[in-house]
C-alpha cells in the first residue's frame, strides 16, 4: 500500500499523465521513501510517507501521506505538503509538532496543506531532520479533528538523496 500511494505522489505534480515519466525509485530509508521523475524535461525529487497511526472519529478517509519536493528549474526546494484523505475546513489550521517546536504557518485547501511560504518550509524540514516523530492535526469540512503522527526514522537519509539528485 506504502509504495502504491508514493508512486501516486509523483502523479500528484503532473497536469496529465501523458506529460509526466513514471516516477523512478532512489530508495527507501526507514520510514520515507525517495523518488524522482520528469516532467516536460523537469526533473523533480520527492520524499514521502505515510502515517504509523491516524486518529479521529471519521467513518471514511481517503489516502494520507507528507511530502517534501524538490523542483529545481522552479527554484523551489523543500516544499512540504501534506495531504490528509479528506477535504479541510475552509481556513482551519493546520498545526504540524515535532518535538517542543509547533509550526502553526500554514494553509490549506480542498485536501492538502502546506508552509505559508518557504522561510517556514526550511524550518520544518530542518525540525524533521533533527526529530523523530511528527504530529499533524487538522479539521476536516465536516468538523472532524484528525491527529496522524509520522515516524521521522530515515527522513535524513532520504532528503540527502532526493537533494542529491536535484541539486540547488
Amino acid at each position: 500500500m506504502l509504495k502504491y500511494i508514493l508512486v501516486i505522489c509523483g502523479l500528484f505534480f503532473a497536469t496529465s499523465a501523458q506529460a509526466a515519466e513514471q516516477p523512478q525509485l532512489l530508495g527507501e530509508f526507514g520510514d520515507w521513501t525517495a523518488w524522482t521523475y520528469n516532467d516536460r524535461g523537469n526533473v523533480i525529487c520527492y520524499m514521502a510517507s505515510t502515517p504509523k497511526k491516524d486518529e479521529g472519529k471519521y467513518k471514511k478517509r481517503g489516502d494520507i501521506y507528507a511530502m517534501v519536493t524538490h523542483r529545481p528549474k522552479e527554484k523551489a526546494f523543500d516544499e512540504v505538503t501534506f495531504v490528509a484523505g479528506y477535504t479541510f475546513q475552509k481556513k482551519a489550521p493546520l498545526l504540524v509538532k515535532i518535538g517542543n517546536q509547533t509550526f502553526k504557518n500554514t494553509f490549506t485547501e480542498g485536501d492538502k496543506g502546506w508552509m505559508i511560504n518557504s522561510a517556514e518550509d526550511q524550518k520544518l524540514v530542518a525540525a524533521m531532520k533533527r526529530g523523530n516523530r511528527m504530529i499533524v492535526d487538522g479539521r476536516s469540512s465536516r468538523g472532524t479533528a484528525t491527529k496522524d503522527t509520522y515516524s521521522l526514522k530515515g527522513f535524513s537519509n532520504a532528503y540527502q538523496t532526493i537533494s542529491a539528485k536535484c541539486k540547488k
